[in-house]
């Protein structure tokens, strides 16, 4: 019995992902979609970021996190002043259907006070990732958006330092 529901679990679970040839957003506007921060409180995003800035990290697989901590550190360790949020991104049925499973295993590595700036998108996770493709899912997509919600950076080959040196230049003002 516990073989067959592994099987069931594994089919599932690679059954509900459909692929999507990467995409350059640049210039492009950040779709229309809702998440819920680990707080439980509904985000419409872009809509409700309305700073000069917003930065999103997101992640398609748990392997992103890879990825998203080390911007996150670079990020830290530059004194880069922007507002950050880390997005999940899981498209299909089946992560809809465990999402407080999957967001109680979050809660749980995730200290309380960064529980805000992390925006899980389950509804719209399909959309997002038709939208940037989701080739290399390992990798993090890193989009920031003014505050029209118009993409001004994308990135979406793992971290380096030259992509955050060139993020932080579209952070500068231009003299």
């Amino acid at each position: 019995m516990r073989i067959f529901l592994l099987i069931l679990f594994i089919s599932l679970a690679s059954g509900c992902s459909t692929k999507y040839t990467n995409q350059s957003v640049t210039g492009k506007a950040f779709p229309a979609v809702t998440g819920q921060t680990l707080e439980e409180n509904t985000v419409n995003i872009p809509a409700d970021f309305n700073k000069e800035f917003t930065l999103l990290l997101v992640g398609y697989k748990q392997n992103s996190q890879f990825d998203i901590d080390r911007w996150l550190i670079g990020l830290d360790m530059t004194e880069t002043k922007v507002h950050v949020y880390e997005l999940p991104t899981i498209q299909g049925l089946f992560p809809k259907m465990f999402s407080t499973f999957i967001d109680n295993g979050m809660r749980a590595g995730i200290p309380k006070p960064l529980w805000k700036g992390v925006i899980t998108i389950y509804e719209d996770g399909d959309k997002v990732q038709a939208f940037t493709g989701n080739e290399s899912p390992n990798n993090a997509r890193v989009l920031l958006l003014d505050k029209n919600g118009i993409i001004v950076y994308f990135y979406d080959d793992g971290f380096s330092v030259a992509a955050l040196n060139e993020l932080r230049d579209k952070l500068t003002p231009s003299s």
